[in-house]
């Protein structure tokens, strides 16, 4: 698929924006949630639009919500709070919305993959969490990642709230190394997920693995949360829970 270089867009008709590639968590000025790689960006503002803020479908189906018709809009419609039904986050910006079911998604969160693969693991999409979340330990409402061998659980939500302490750094403007620093630096599911599996009695050998597994899994979801699947694939090969 083309991917235009430049492009003009409708809320910022001043000036064009221009596609590039960012490491450092930025604010989209769309959908007023989280983005990490490719973004269309205005070079005379601070203007940023996830790419799939900024070249978002009129009208779009999903395969989780079979009956519904979701229609692209700038902002949410009616009086009432809207809530993004994937990683239950405020619908503040644009978002595609069912009329006829009352759904509505980011459109980051529209456009998640059904499988991420890191060259080794798969880890599945799913409407429904089917067993414990390894970050929150429950089993509340939103889309999750699950593993293959279905032991891994994570809530869309919870890898958003891992992002905090960037955010945090962001706003008060530090250091932008800093800010790479900690944007790198996603906490771990290590200490998590040892309990977890202690608890039930498993053996170490298959805590091990399935550490390793999540050590990278995180990473991976995160990047394909903010927008761009492929942004942290380099990290993912490898693992990263220390031994």
């Amino acid at each position: 698929m083309k991917i235009d270089k430049e492009i003009s867009h409708p809320i910022h008709p001043r000036h064009k924006l221009k596609l590039e590639y960012t490491e450092i968590p930025f604010n989209c000025d769309g959908c007023k949630e989280a983005g990490i790689g490719l973004k269309y960006k205005c070079q005379q503002c601070e203007f940023d639009l996830h790419k799939a803020c900024a070249v978002a479908s009129p009208s779009i189906h999903h395969p989780f919500y079979k009956k519904c018709e979701f229609q692209f809009h700038y902002n949410p419609p009616g009086a009432a709070m809207r809530i993004c039904d994937a990683c239950r986050n405020d619908v503040v910006g644009f978002v595609y919305h069912c009329k006829r079911c009352g759904f509505d998604l980011h459109p980051c969160c529209a456009n998640l993959p059904q499988v991420l693969n890191d060259g080794e693991h798969n880890l599945y999409l799913c409407l429904k969490l089917s067993s414990s979340c390894h970050r929150c330990g429950g089993k509340g409402p939103g889309w999750s990642y699950r593993s293959h061998c279905k032991t891994y659980n994570l809530h869309v939500s919870c890898v958003k709230e891992l992002l905090v302490e960037s955010w945090q750094a962001i706003y008060l403007n530090a250091d932008k190394n800093k800010v790479r620093e900690m944007q790198t630096r996603i906490p771990s599911l290590k200490g998590i997920l040892k309990n977890h599996h202690h608890s039930h009695g498993e053996r170490r050998g298959k805590v091990r693995k399935c550490c390793q597994i999540a050590g990278g899994a995180v990473r991976f979801i995160v990047s394909a949360i903010l927008g761009d699947p492929t942004a942290i694939i380099a990290a993912v090969v490898g693992g990263f829970i220390s031994k």
